[in-house]
C-alpha cells in the first residue's frame, strides 16, 4: 500500500477516488488486517489505497477527525464518499461492505 508522504500530496490525492488507512506502527488492530490488504486493493482496483501514519500526520488526522485506528475515509473530487473510524479492531469482511456502500 502507498505511504502517504506530504500533507500537499493528500491534497493532491483527494480528487482521485482514493482510500485512506489512518494507522500507526504500534497498533496490533491495524497490524491485524496487514496480511489481507492486498487482496482488498485488488478486488478494489477502482480506488487506490493510502496508508496514513497517524504519528507522522497527527495535525492532518485532528483536521479529518480521525481519533481512533485503524480507520478508514474515501474521498473524491475533493469529497468525502464515506468513513469507517474508531478504535475497534476491523475486519476485512467490514472494510469490504464499508467500500461497497461507498457506491450506493
Amino acid at each position: 500500500m502507498k505511504q502517504l508522504t506530504s500533507i500537499e500530496e493528500f491534497k493532491t490525492l483527494i480528487n482521485e477516488p482514493t482510500i485512506f488507512m489512518f494507522t500507526a506502527s504500534w497498533c496490533p488492530d491495524c497490524h491485524f488486517i496487514d496480511p489481507d490488504l492486498p487482496a482488498l486493493e485488488e478486488k478494489y482496483k477502482q480506488y487506490q489505497f493510502v496508508s496514513v501514519d497517524r504519528d507522522e500526520f497527527i495535525d492532518l488526522c485532528q483536521e479529518v477527525d480521525v481519533m481512533g485506528i485503524p480507520s478508514f475515509i474515501a474521498y473524491d473530487k475533493e469529497q468525502e464518499l464515506g468513513r469507517y473510524v474508531g478504535k475497534e479492531r476491523k475486519t476485512i469482511p467490514q472494510i469490504s461492505s464499508f467500500i461497497d456502500g461507498l457506491s450506493e
